[in-house]
């Protein structure tokens, strides 16, 4: 495995953010062919310009763009992968809430040809961020393991008719891109990675056998195809992953501890560091982090990025204190438990009580850690 080159910072947000208002229409009005491209680039500057401000005004020392120019965290990259094309509409995921059930529709993937990487994804975009940003600029892009969720209907047609071969060119692309984004200058990325959350609940893992894969040991290769995927990765950059049981308009679809993957995933996959998801109970305890290595970080999602109320310091810190019990303090870290805004929807919260829970995170990791 490659050694870790600096671990995670002590208090981070996940990746996206809730979209401003003057973003959102901007979409609207590019969608409607109201605006060009170049005009829609030009309030996303903006917009980017403004969030990375107040990220380093609040004291975080690693920024992101939002994801501010994505309709959702994985989609838009997926879709840039040659061979991949969107066409139709997928089965609708049901995301959870207190209050019943929402239909997340996203588009279908097809598998239309071998695939390959055209060109480096998101490098412009990162390339903007990079030239104004103060603090490390990390960019966030989705697994392998999610794009064979999304497509695994897909496979086993004459394209992909076995499952090795559509592993090894997917690793590929994700070597080739990762190479290419450390030629650009990114020096921490993170790869969010839901199935490893995701599979902590039974019904999920039972779901995936349905559909053809062994959901009691498809871990395993996703571990595999992953550390395949970095293993050249350039040896300045930082790498971690981000883990979750869905997040789209406040609401979930997996619930579960982290005790069916935590042996596995904290001391096989080759990464510095994991962000974890533990707002409330269904994460499960923090006993799982009794597996977590010497070298590696585990950030611990301890506030909500979807529920509105403000967490207390005092809950925060007795919460540390009770996964210190599992792993050395200096082994942890503090994050949202997920992004504000992995879809263009965002979760129910206002952009101050978003920024509300980020100054929370930085003033407690400065108390705890100093």
């Amino acid at each position: 495995m490659t050694a870790r080159s600096k671990p995670p910072f002590r208090a981070e947000h996940v990746g996206s953010l809730l979209r401003p208002a003057v973003l959102k229409q901007a979409r609207l009005d590019r969608a409607a062919g109201k605006i060009d491209a170049a005009e829609l680039r030009a309030v996303e500057d903006d917009a980017i310009r403004k969030l990375v401000q107040q990220q380093e005004e609040i004291g975080l020392q690693v920024v992101t763009d939002g994801e501010f120019r994505r309709d959702s965290w994985h989609m838009d990259f997926y879709q840039r992968i040659g061979g991949l094309v969107a066409r139709g509409s997928a089965a609708p995921i049901k995301f959870k809430t207190q209050a019943g059930e929402i239909d997340y529709v996203t588009a279908s993937l097809q598998i239309e040809a071998k695939l390959s990487l055209p060109q480096t994804i998101f490098a412009a975009d990162f390339a903007f961020l990079k030239s104004i940003a103060q603090a490390t600029p990390k960019l966030t892009i989705p697994s392998p393991s999610v794009l064979h969720r999304r497509a695994i209907a897909a496979l086993g047609g004459a394209i992909y008719p076995d499952i090795d071969s559509f592993w090894r060119d997917l690793t590929a692309v994700y070597a080739q891109e990762i190479a290419q984004l450390g030629a650009l200058g990114c020096t921490y990325l993170q790869l969010d990675d839901t199935s490893f959350a995701t599979l902590c609940d039974p019904a999920q893992r039972a779901g995936l056998s349905k559909a053809g894969a062994d959901g009691e040991h498809i871990h395993e290769t996703y571990i595999r195809v992953f550390n395949e995927a970095v293993k050249a990765r350039p040896a300045g950059m930082s790498l971690v992953t981000h883990t979750c049981r869905g997040n789209h308009r406040s609401a979930w679809f997996a619930a579960g501890g982290y005790d069916f993957i935590a042996d596995a995933l904290f001391n096989k996959l080759d990464v510095d560091g994991f962000f974890l998801e533990y707002d409330d109970e269904r994460s499960g305890d923090f006993a799982p982090l009794r597996y977590l290595p010497k070298g590696k970080i585990a950030v611990l999602g301890l506030v909500s990025s979807k529920q509105r109320a403000l967490e207390s310091k005092d809950q925060i810190k007795r919460r540390l204190e009770e996964a210190a019990k599992y792993a050395p303090l200096e082994q942890l870290a503090l994050s949202p438990q997920c992004g504000f805004s992995s879809t263009l929807d965002g979760n129910d919260l206002s952009e101050a009580e978003q920024f509300a829970k980020l100054r929370l995170i930085v003033e407690v990791a400065k108390e705890v850690w100093g």
